[in-house]
């Protein structure tokens, strides 16, 4: 009787991750909208522009997925370091901002197929652009500088990563100055409150070129890394949904003109094995 119990908990049990799995795709097509958490300060994946419209390359592709389920994308603005704690607690159905593919953001959440893939750089004042003039960079270039990065983003983690490299190299460490926004980290280079800023090459270029004269791209350094979405782990159905589309754009050649469009450069993304190891 009791093996017999048991039984029945593990199969229910079994019934009512699978039902989980159908539950967010099911809820958003019932509903007829999917809503998106997103921090629109990343251009040009994903930001605000003049008209105040959330747009960028990672949008459209959202967008062009909504289209295909038949709902309506609806946004839900929240702060970077919020997106996966609001993403795990349900606060909405997914999440539209760009994620570095990590192996440690991988035991918290499912990654979708990355639909593009990032290198970081450094911005400075124009001023100093002349002291890495030639040189290619590492992080002994930038031992001992203070470096302005987003609160809980992947350029964070590579810089709290170098510094343990410098440490035990004998070098004095950046000084990480933590912000929430692209504009902050800015803003924080541009009052002389950090030597530079670390992001993704792509993102700092549109900045170079607004503040040109007053601020460079000196270099890159750290490893690139696939850039994707993320799904609640039961989310299952969801993430395959969203993956399958994405895939679907790279086949017919929509994920390319929009690469061309936003990015200025075009790639093939992976279907499988695209997770780092630890």
């Amino acid at each position: 009787m009791k093996k017999t119990a048991l039984l029945i908990a593990a199969l229910l049990s079994v019934g009512t991750m699978a039902q989980a799995q159908a539950d967010t795709l099911a809820d958003i097509k019932s509903s007829g909208k999917i809503t998106v958490g997103i921090d629109p300060t990343f251009p040009p994946y994903e930001y605000t522009d003049d008209k105040g419209e959330i747009t960028g390359y990672s949008v459209a592709i959202m967008q062009s997925f909504a289209n295909d389920l038949g709902v309506k994308l609806e946004f839900q603005k929240t702060a970077f370091s919020g997106i996966l704690p609001g993403l795990i607690s349900g606060s909405f159905n997914a999440e539209g901002s760009s994620l570095n593919v990590t192996a440690e953001r991988a035991k918290k959440v499912l990654f979708t197929v990355p639909y593009s893939k990032t290198v970081n750089g450094v911005l400075v004042r124009e001023a100093e652009a002349k002291t890495f003039s030639g040189k290619t960079l590492s992080p002994e270039s930038l031992s001992g500088l203070r470096g302005a990065v987003k609160t809980a983003s992947v350029p964070e983690q590579l810089l709290k990563g170098f510094n343990e490299q410098l440490k035990k190299e004998g070098k004095k460490p950046i000084t990480i100055i933590n912000v929430d926004s692209l504009d902050q980290t800015v803003s924080t280079l541009m009052t002389k409150r950090a030597d530079f800023v670390y992001d993704d090459i792509s993102v700092l270029a549109p900045v170079a070129k607004k503040y040109a004269g007053k601020v460079a791209q000196v270099g890159e350094v750290g490893p690139s890394q696939w850039m994707g979405w993320a799904t609640r782990k039961e989310d299952g159905s969801l993430n395959k949904a969203i993956s399958d589309h994405i895939l679907a754009m790279q086949k017919d050649g929509e994920l390319t003109k929009l690469q061309q469009q936003y990015l200025g450069t075009t790639f093939t993304v992976p279907a499988s094995d695209f997770i780092p190891q630890e």
